[in-house]
């Protein structure tokens, strides 16, 4: 096959080259032949237009066919597109430079590196929901330090689905939607909304999402305003919030026995009471004996 292209072209060329020459040509000033020089003058001028005609229409019949046989070759030599780098989750949150807080997270539950892996090699992508520095702020105070390791792992994965969506696909969804922190049990996440508005809820809290920061396969990475805490986890509150210990609960109901326990007290004069009408009624019956004596 090259070497018909090769010789292709090489006709192509001598085409070229005697349409040149015809159109070069001087005009012959005789045509008949002159008989005692033997020399032979050039066509009448008639033919040489026609022969520069018919290798002009050479040219513009070839001329498709060239193009056909050149451009592949050129477009073979054309550097190829480098291809894409892999996806970096936490190199997309610090370009946008309000994510430190969860960034944090990721790399000191190593969580950062799972999910690096998972979205270099998953055919269904992943999506995240990255809370700003203030969604963390807004927690309540000390919880997010109450939280032991595995908890604070739970955490992040609950940020995150083992599933590419786009941000019209949320709507499309059946809730719950699984996250990473999904075991035995369920951890999901909840969508709702219409239009461009989506909103996304952990049964705890929900917030709309306000910021798209990537949408391109593998990874879509969203932004949300509140942390999205689990009902799993929301019950981690911190020492001054918790609520005072039961056992202190006895104390006030003893508190409001103790004036049934001096009741007895007035059942003690009712006694002292009787007993002095008692002692009355033996001295009048003694004295009544006494007079009876007497008179007898």
């Amino acid at each position: 096959m090259p070497i018909f292209k090769l010789f292709f072209l090489i006709q192509v060329s001598n085409y070229i080259t005697i349409a040149s020459s015809f159109q070069q040509s001087p005009t012959p000033t005789s045509y008949p032949i002159n008989p005692l020089s033997f020399h032979c003058t050039s066509p009448p001028p008639h033919q040489s237009t026609m022969a520069a005609a018919s290798a002009s229409h050479i040219l513009l019949t070839l001329a498709p066919l060239v193009l056909l046989l050149v451009l592949p070759q050129i477009q073979a030599q054309a550097p190829a597109p480098a291809p894409a780098g892999p996806v970096n989750l936490t190199g997309i949150l610090d370009k946008n430079g309000q994510f430190t807080t969860f960034i944090k997270l990721l790399i000191s539950t190593q969580v950062a590196n799972q999910i690096q892996s998972q979205i270099n090699s998953s055919s269904e992508g992943m999506t995240v929901f990255a809370p700003t520095d203030n969604a963390f702020n807004n927690l309540e105070k000390g919880l997010l330090n109450n939280l032991d390791n595995q908890k604070q792992v739970q955490l992040v994965l609950y940020h995150v689905t083992s599933k590419f969506y786009r941000q019209s696909d949320l709507l499309l969804v059946s809730n719950p939607v699984r996250t990473l922190a999904s075991g035995q049990d369920v951890w999901g996440l909840n969508f709702t909304g219409q239009g461009n508005q989506v909103n996304v809820s952990s049964g705890v809290v929900e917030t709309p999402i306000n910021n798209v920061l990537r949408q391109n396969f593998p990874l879509a990475v969203y932004q949300v305003d509140k942390v999205l805490l689990p009902e799993e986890l929301s019950a981690a509150k911190s020492p001054s919030a918790a609520p005072a210990p039961e056992g202190k609960k006895p104390t006030e109901g003893s508190n409001k026995k103790v004036p049934a326990a001096s009741e007895p007290a007035p059942a003690d004069d009712n006694t002292g009471a009787g007993g002095r009408l008692n002692a009355g009624l033996g001295f009048v019956a003694g004295l009544a004996l006494l007079c009876m004596g007497v008179l007898s």
